[in-house]
């Protein structure tokens, strides 16, 4: 779309009494025509002389400059904290729907920021979002949002950014039906004890709104439906293929007219058809917006950050029950390594995969969160300034502050929401673990380099809207080919970051196709589904 420019002309108002400061003969010099012998050299020569000339116009700069600081001043900031203006401009960085404000904000900071390599953005090669539904797909929407016959009710469990995941899917599976989706359930879970509702978190009006021609959201079952017992369905194996949902699903739903899915995680394919594809980008990037309260809190804290520069998110991935559920250790001490092994040995149930896998192997797969002193040296091998202001999304460690740190005595400007946060200000979810969540996800994704220390939902949540917004720079470990470098003591420190600088250099953020590797998601790798650049076609037919 073409950008229409326009020319705005500025005039200035001076107050009276500058005019009344200059004589009458300065005035009359100023407003009689000049004399022919005289040029209009020596007449510039002339007001030049004039002292009075020079007052005026220190006092007019001065007065100008007042007002423009008049105009910066935010007296909602921290003062004790961050005593620091924020431009108006950080606001474009919150907006979820606006990718192009905050790639025009990010390479603001570039040009007039720290010069250093390590906020250099990665080359997004001109990939924007493309979400251009075939032909097909828009025909058959009019019959699936008419429809008021069936329904489909999911319960979504884990944390906040699983239970985003699971409702994408969601709306995916009701579009494969045919069905109006009522607004997902969210369980309540046990390690998170957080009973926030749907609404609680995302835009419900907002979701509605966006997916009105692709999925009908109704908020409650309408009555002619409240007396029938739902069809529950908890045996959806990993990865079923869209057939696989209509083949196993379409029969019950028409016949009960109420259909009750739990436990989606990762039960639908991640390669889909394309509209399909489109449609779960659609959710994710579109639709499932976070609500107000959630954006504004985050947009204070993105700005106190931002307040002195470009600031990097770090995901931190040292919590007990993390260690407990990967099989890894903490190396912290003998005690807190033991600590681990008791929790593990005492339930068994809360490991995620590969039971028979000793910690050392978990480590050299690349299966284990990096620790303080691995983050801090791989962001030191990465070019990151010790001056790097650094915001940690996550739990609390295990092991506590001790446990960062290797981290923080690197890079002592260590920031999270308790930090930057006034006082009372997180008071209203201090108990919600799911909202406090939300805000890191927005803090992180307006950063300017996000790095997560593990994989996990949040970590590839943020890469996907990253990605979505342009390619904003975000570092992703390869920690199986990193940690048998990490493991050796003998290398030199310099060898070392040229190795890994040199191991990392493709994985900052650029443009990566899904198609590339079967089973990636589409909400991680927007390319080509969701994403194009003039070069890659798509049919509408």
């Amino acid at each position: 779309m073409a950008v229409s420019k326009s020319i705005n002309k500025s005039h200035i108002s001076v107050q009276s009494q500058i005019i009344n400061s200059l004589s009458h003969s300065s005035l009359d010099s100023l407003l009689q025509p000049p004399k022919k012998k005289k040029t209009h050299r020596s007449k510039l020569r002339a007001l030049l002389r004039s002292s009075r000339f020079f007052i005026s116009l220190i006092f007019l700069l001065g007065f100008l400059w007042t007002l423009m600081m008049l105009s910066n001043f935010d007296p909602s900031m921290p003062f004790s904290q961050l005593p620091c203006s924020v431009s108006q401009e950080t606001e474009a960085v919150i907006s979820n729907g606006d990718s192009s404000s905050v790639l025009n904000f990010t390479s603001k900071i570039a040009e007039s920021g720290d010069e250093s390599e390590f906020w250099k953005q990665p080359d997004g090669m001109g990939y924007r979002p493309c979400l251009d539904f075939s032909g097909r797909y828009r025909r058959e929407s009019g019959e699936i949002v008419k429809d008021r016959a069936n329904y489909l009710m999911v319960v979504v469990a884990g944390g906040m950014n699983q239970q985003r995941n699971q409702i994408i899917d969601a709306v995916v599976i009701a579009r494969i039906l045919g069905a109006a989706l009522v607004v997902p359930i969210l369980q309540k879970n046990v390690i998170w004890a957080d009973e926030s509702e749907f609404s609680d978190i995302f835009d419900l009006d907002h979701f509605k709104s966006v997916l009105a021609n692709d999925v009908r959201i109704v908020s409650s079952l309408p009555s002619t439906h409240v007396m029938t017992r739902p069809v529950e369905e908890k045996r959806t194996p990993l990865h079923a293929s869209h057939q696989w949902i209509r083949s196993h699903y379409h029969k019950k739903l028409r016949r009960e007219g109420v259909l009750l899915l739990r436990g989606l995680d990762s039960r639908l394919s991640k390669d889909l058809p394309s509209d399909l594809q489109k449609l779960r980008c659609k959710v994710a990037f579109d639709a499932l917006r976070f609500v107000p309260r959630i954006i504004e809190l985050g947009t204070k804290l993105t700005e106190r950050m931002r307040s002195k520069g470009p600031y990097l998110a770090l995901h931190l991935r040292m919590e007990k029950d993390v260690w407990v559920r990967t099989g890894c250790l903490p190396s912290l001490s003998r005690d807190y390594d033991e600590m681990i092994n008791n929790e593990r040995k005492a339930r068994p149930e809360l490991l995620t995969s590969r039971s028979n896998m000793t910690y050392h192997d978990r480590k050299l797969a690349g299966l284990c969160p990096l620790n303080a002193l691995e983050v801090a040296r791989l962001l030191k091998a990465l070019g990151a300034p010790s001056s790097t202001r650094i915001y940690w999304a996550g739990g609390v460690p295990l092991g506590g502050k001790e446990a960062l740190l290797p981290l923080t005595s690197e890079f002592p400007h260590f920031f999270n929401k308790e930090d930057l946060a006034l006082p009372g200000e997180l008071e209203p979810i201090a108990n919600k673990p799911s909202i406090l969540a939300a805000v890191d996800d927005v803090v992180s994704e307006n950063s300017d380099v996000f790095m997560p220390s593990h994989g996990g939902n949040m970590g590839h949540a943020i890469q996907g809207h990253r990605a979505y917004a342009g390619h904003k720079k975000t570092i992703i470990p390869n920690k199986r080919q990193m940690i048998p470098y990490f493991l050796n003591s003998s290398l030199p420190e310099s060898e070392f970051n040229r190795l890994i600088l040199e191991l990392q250099q493709d994985s900052m953020g650029q443009p990566v196709l899904r198609t590339s590797k079967a089973g990636r998601d589409v909400t991680k790798y927007p390319i080509p589904e969701c994403m194009c650049n003039g070069t890659t076609t798509h049919s509408t037919l």
